[in-house]
């Protein structure tokens, strides 16, 4: 666990807006502590006085409804401080954003973290490398307000003409967005990275298993605190080391979150972050024929036109569609998601035929 030394609620990232969660609260009893760790049934919590295993009541737990009523890492909670390290959850504060995620086989999304500023995405070219992947990792973090910027890690594994080639595209795909380049090798772009941490607030790190968002991190804390392992050479797989979300604090004050890696990015109902992330779309749309277009089939549709003479990159339309075809079909019960899927599908197989996309 990380050392324990002398912190103010600001250390935590308490700022303005979870002060005004407090409300009338009175404070004389009881502490505002940061859920750092989540375990089964259990959490790792921080406050000005140290570090405590807490638990939510039993009343919480009853009146919770779903996933995102429990507590998540990043949450702000109403303590009491018990003896033996121990604490009970009393309340969780209003939280600032909420960064969550949908899996395909499941209804409910699945909290990554919370009160998060920043995201860093993280992708390495000897990985799962997409720029697809880095547009849906967007719309998650644009539907909440958090500023998401790109990592191409393990760039020791590539040419420089090859980097250059990435970072070129990245640009054409999404515009101003930054972009870090590093390698916990060479250590190049680490120093870069830590410029772009501040004192109390909070970064996240998002990626795939492998793409070395565990090593990047104990290079920020300077120490290998967050056990890590090779890629497996058999599979190509990377490997699961970080099991749980969990908290660290660096020594300029800056907050970071390391999480488990994931193969699977469902944007769930996103509706604004999409809106946010394609915004070249939803400025194109207000010139097709119809307020209703669906941007597929119908006539003098500003989109269908502007991908036909380059204007749009195909890619970045196929993966709208995709994106879009999402949040719809959350909102969906069963029976019409299957039906919906099957008519999607042709029309995707359809239009890249008609594209030229392979």
């Amino acid at each position: 666990m990380n050392e324990i030394q002398a912190i103010t609620l600001e250390d935590l990232g308490f700022n303005n807006f979870h002060i005004k969660g407090l409300g009338d609260l009175d404070l004389s009893e009881h502490f505002v502590a940061r859920i750092i760790a989540e375990y089964k049934e259990a959490y790792r919590v921080r406050s000005i006085n140290g570090e405590y295993l807490a638990k939510i009541t039993g009343k919480q737990m009853f009146i919770a409804e779903k996933r995102e009523d429990y507590p998540a890492v990043g949450d702000f909670v109403i303590i009491d401080e018990l003896s033996g390290g121990k604490a009970v959850i009393r309340k969780v504060l209003p939280r600032k954003t909420v960064l969550k995620k949908k899996y395909s086989s499941k209804e409910e999304n699945q909290l990554i973290a919370t009160n998060i500023d920043t995201a860093f995405i993280v992708e390495s070219p000897d990985r799962d490398y997409n720029l697809n992947r880095f547009e849906r990792y967007f719309v998650l973090t644009k539907d909440e307000g958090i500023n998401p910027i790109i990592i191409i890690n393990k760039i020791d594994l590539i040419s420089e003409a090859e980097l250059n080639i990435k970072t070129v595209e990245i640009k054409e795909r999404f515009g101003d967005v930054n972009i870090l380049l590093t390698s916990t090798v060479t250590k190049m772009g680490l120093g870069e990275l830590e410029k772009y941490i501040t004192r109390g607030k909070t970064y996240c790190f998002l990626g795939s298993s492998g793409v070395g968002k565990s090593t990047l991190i104990n290079k920020l804390l300077g120490k290998n605190e967050i056990r890590t392992m090779e890629i497996s050479k058999s599979t190509g797989r990377g490997k699961h080391t970080t099991s749980s979300r969990e908290m660290y604090f660096l020594k300029n004050g800056g907050i970071v979150i390391d999480n488990p890696g994931t193969r699977e990015v469902g944007v769930g109902d996103s509706v604004t972050g999409i809106e946010n992330v394609f915004d070249e779309i939803r400025l194109l749309s207000r010139n097709c024929r119809y307020s209703d277009c669906t941007h597929t089939n119908e006539p003098n549709c500003a989109i269908l036109k502007a991908v036909e003479i380059g204007v749009l990159n195909k890619n970045k339309y196929l993966n709208y569609l995709k994106l879009r075809k999402e949040t719809e079909f959350y909102k969906m019960n069963e029976v019409e998601r299957r039906a919906k899927d099957r008519k999607f599908g042709k029309f995707i197989k359809k239009a890249k035929d008609e594209l030229d996309i392979y």
